[in-house]
């Protein structure tokens, strides 16, 4: 039988959701945990990677069983979650379809990054300390707006990676202030904090952290505006190979062989990803 499981982890101590030789993943963790409560060996498929250190909250993933054991329930939880290490918690564990996938039928996603300008101690482990006198988030959010839509993301996407397409949709991308919870708790000054969100069909491998880390070299007034849009291309039009019902990954790459087309290295460089949280699946 096939189960949704939807968990929260700190990406701290791990080297990203995927098993990878050598390096501890959330993924092997929680096959673990979940093949020693059920007795049996499991896969568990997950929404997507996230980076070393990237965090996620509401994560979404499935498992299939032949145990006959009561699997899901707050008592199950409960056993899953004390075998578990502090740093990953299961919410909830539900029946699926037999065809569910957690990651293709994803639909949305999205990715919330956490920035302060002063700073702040206790804020330190999810957030960037960013204190440069001068950043403009009326232009950052100015040059955010020219994300939404269908583009080819190569300039950020982290080389190397082998998505068959760098194109991806993007419906939100915006800059925000907010006070966190300790700050309106404990009476903490409340000047300088800011989240960066951003909702997208799909993203490709290090593409938030790139988006953000250019955002803020254009905050800082050592990029302009022009140079931002130069990095967003037009996604090609759909052709008898790529029909408008096509998966992302039947889509070519835009001006592939351009002698003029920018990469990786033409745009900002990468924000850490202890401040980068994977927020929200929608299926």
């Amino acid at each position: 039988m096939r189960y949704s499981i939807k968990l929260s982890y700190c990406g701290a101590p791990f080297s990203g959701w995927q098993i990878q030789k050598g390096a501890p993943s959330v993924q092997e963790t929680l096959e673990k945990a979940l093949s020693t409560l059920l007795g049996e060996e499991i896969s568990v498929t997950g929404a997507g990677r996230t980076d070393t250190g990237v965090n996620a909250v509401g994560y979404v993933a499935h498992f299939d069983t032949e145990s006959h054991a009561a699997v899901g329930g707050a008592d199950f939880c409960y056993k899953i979650n004390a075998i578990l290490p502090s740093s990953v918690r299961v919410h909830e564990i539900i029946p699926a379809k037999p065809d569910f996938h957690a990651r293709f039928d994803a639909i949305s996603r999205e990715y919330t990054y956490f920035l302060h300008r002063k700073k702040d101690p206790f804020a330190e482990s999810f957030s960037l300390y960013y204190g440069y006198p001068a950043l403009d988030f009326d232009a950052m959010n100015e040059a955010a707006q020219l994300l939404l839509g269908t583009h080819d993301f190569n300039c950020f996407e982290k080389t190397g990676g082998n998505n068959k397409t760098s194109i991806c949709t993007v419906t939100e991308a915006r800059w925000v202030k907010y006070v966190p919870t300790h700050v309106s708790l404990l009476g903490y000054p409340e000047d300088g904090y800011w989240y960066f969100r951003i909702s997208a069909n799909r993203f490709l491998r290090n593409m938030v952290r790139a988006v953000v880390g250019s955002l803020l070299e254009l905050g800082r007034g050592r990029r302009d505006l022009p140079w931002f849009a130069s990095l967003i291309y037009d996604a090609p039009r759909p052709t008898d190979a790529s029909p408008n019902d096509a998966s992302p990954d039947a889509l070519p790459r835009s001006d592939a062989g351009s002698a003029n087309r920018l990469t990786r290295s033409d745009a900002g460089e990468s924000v850490p990803g202890h401040a980068l949280f994977l927020s929200r699946i929608d299926y």
